[in-house]
């Protein structure tokens, strides 16, 4: 198990301090921690913005519940709880995340989006550096934030969905998960049954870290180099060249989307290689993406986080993310110079 950062004895001292009304012992106690709760929280939600609610939503339970916590189990695991608990609220009140490709069809069959979907959203990997391997896990924390089980998690129950995590993304056993879901031991291991054989169906056969392991460096940085260089001369035949037969392509929150190269290569020339666009590299849900940028009014602006979704050598899908609001979170700018 990760180990806090702040030392036991420090730990219980700011303990006391909060218990007693101190604020700022309060927001030293659990700050070491706030990082690895949001990416718990995305996890959870799917989304960067629900997860930010989940943390402002824990971190008041948790100030209030203070009295509650007897210390008998360690700080994280307590926070763990508290936020486990705060997205089961959040779960609670609203449809799952999905992407266009597991959404129901539109009605009009013209790709509008549907006003309930609520679209799943991608996530910076900066979000993550900070947290400690997990050797007992049987996903890393890069495996636990990658797009296709980020999306698959979705499907599942909230009990599966948040003992999966609990277990097998941060390593709680059995008991401790138990513990943290106010539950049994038995309950947990058959959640957990169901929940691997649902998640495993939806999951490709290598994970990205993975097939990044195994394609190298040189390898990948030439990947990255010829799809950025085909989609800025707008040559949708290199583009295609590196699909793979069943590539799949969508943009959330459009609904429409395309599979199959003779698709893709139909569609790319009327959409997004209508106009010049630059590509800048970015960092999201530990796969390879770009902040993508549109020529408008005499300079090139933020456009989508765009995300690959890699199959050995070849391109196997690719979501373009066109929600400009969640740029900032990846410290790009709004424009770029021409």
């Amino acid at each position: 198990m990760p180990t806090a950062t702040v030392p036991p004895a420090r730990e219980r001292q700011l303990l006391a301090a909060a218990r007693r009304g101190d604020e700022d012992a309060y927001r030293r106690l659990v700050e070491p921690h706030r990082r690895e709760l949001h990416a718990h929280c995305y996890r959870m939600l799917g989304s960067v913005h629900d997860a930010d609610d989940a943390v402002q939503d824990a971190m008041l339970r948790a100030w209030r519940g203070l009295h509650g916590f007897e210390g008998r189990s360690t700080t994280r695991s307590w926070l763990y709880k508290v936020t486990t608990n705060a997205c089961l609220t959040a779960i609670e009140r609203r449809p799952k995340r999905v992407l266009p490709l597991d959404a129901p069809a539109a009605d009009d069959g013209e790709g509008a989006p549907l006003a309930e979907t609520v679209w799943l959203e991608p996530y910076p990997d900066e979000a993550v550096e900070a947290t400690a391997a997990v050797p007992h896990a049987r996903y890393d924390q890069r495996e636990g934030l990658e797009l296709a089980f980020v999306a698959a998690l979705q499907h599942l129950p909230a009990n599966q969905r948040a003992a999966l995590i609990l277990r097998e993304v941060l390593g709680f056993s059995a008991r401790e998960v138990a513990d943290l879901l106010d539950t049994s031991v038995a309950a947990v291991n058959s959640a957990l049954q169901r929940a691997r054989k649902a998640v495993d169906e939806r999951l490709p056969e290598r994970t990205q870290q993975e097939t990044v392991r195994a394609l190298g460096d040189a390898r990948l940085r030439e990947l990255v180099e010829r799809y950025v260089d085909a989609w800025e001369r707008n040559d949708v035949g290199a583009v295609v060249e590196m699909l793979a037969d069943d590539a799949t392509f969508s943009m959330p929150p459009n609904m429409q989307w395309f599979r199959g190269r003779a698709a893709i290569a139909d569609f790319l020339p009327r959409g997004p290689m209508s106009a010049p666009r630059r590509f800048v590299p970015a960092r999201a849900n530990g796969q390879v993406a770009f902040g993508t940028y549109l020529w408008v009014d005499g300079r090139f602006r933020s456009n989508a986080i765009h995300l690959l979704t890699l199959r050995g050598a070849h391109i196997a899908e690719i979501t373009s993310f066109l929600d400009v609001d969640v740029l900032t979170r990846f410290g790009l700018p709004r424009y770029l110079d021409a």
